[in-house]
């Protein structure tokens, strides 16, 4: 099975979801005489697509300094309460975009036969454990004392710091496996496509979350933004081992880029532990 065909499976896969919950609807006509399927959008699908759109207008609007003032007040008279909201629907995107890449990734790593996008699926699953402690961080804002919040984000803290040794020790493990037994970049359309979509996605998700932490002062949503980061490395050590292996047959370099990533996860870790203990 050809790369093309496999990504035209799952292509058809999320249209046929897409269709069974109601959002499309498809008709079969004659063209050039072939018979061709068209979608459509169907009224509730309209309907998801311009919240959608609002959505990611509302999220990423600020880095292409629109006037953010339409959804937030301008960030000097930004109500807390408004800035734990943003926080969590940062939380929520960043848990169900590494979801949503780690089932692609694993899905069309093991139709494929590819290890590698595999474990990069696993990594996806691993990274949105930072995500998951943030969802509960904040997901209860508007009921803690000043005390109760206090105390929950230092538990938060503490937890995220957790994540950067089994985020790095995974990471570890397929980077010393991957020396081991010399597994040369195994390309891949889809593992490509992910990895070119995590480059652009992933540094803004940083940028907002990193700068909505600084405004709470939550040291744990600036750690956790510091993961995100993280998943920019990792994909930019994917392509730019993809690249060397072609042109200079460089097959250790994703590995050995890896390594340095571990270096960055365990510091990052002590780092967020020893503030959680402060």
């Amino acid at each position: 099975m050809t790369h093309e065909y496999l990504f035209l499976i799952v292509a058809i896969f999320f249209l046929h979801r897409m269709e069974k919950s109601g959002y499309l609807q498809s008709k079969k006509e004659l063209i050039s005489g072939k018979i061709r399927r068209l979608y459509t959008t169907t009224p509730s699908g309209h309907e998801l697509l311009v919240k959608a759109k609002e959505k990611v207008r509302e999220l990423f609007g600020e880095l292409f300094e629109e006037d953010y003032d339409t959804y937030l007040s301008a960030e000097e008279n930004i109500l807390p309460n408004n800035l734990n909201k943003k926080a969590l629907i940062l939380s929520y995107f960043t848990v169900g975009y590494n979801i949503l890449e780690g089932i692609v990734s694993v899905g069309a790593g093991i139709l494929a036969g590819s290890i590698a996008l595999t474990g990069f699926g696993i990594d996806s699953f691993i990274e949105s454990l930072s995500g998951g402690i943030m969802i509960w961080r904040f997901s209860q804002y508007d009921k803690l004392t000043e005390d109760e919040e206090r105390k929950i984000e230092t538990r938060a803290v503490t937890l995220i710091g957790y994540t950067f040794f089994i985020f790095g020790i995974y990471v570890l493990y397929e980077s010393f496996s991957k020396l081991y037994f010399r597994e040369k970049p195994d390309p891949t359309i889809i593992g490509i496509i992910i990895a070119i979509v995590s480059t652009i996605v992933m540094p803004v998700l940083f940028y907002l979350k990193y700068k909505t932490g600084k405004s709470l002062n939550s040291k744990s949503l600036i750690a956790d933004s510091k993961e995100t980061l993280t998943c920019v490395f990792l994909s930019l050590s994917l392509l730019i081992g993809l690249g060397l292996n072609y042109l200079y047959n460089l097959w250790w370099a994703d590995p050995a880029v890896g390594i340095l990533i571990v270096i960055f996860l365990f510091r990052e870790g002590f780092e967020t532990l020893k503030e959680g203990i402060d």
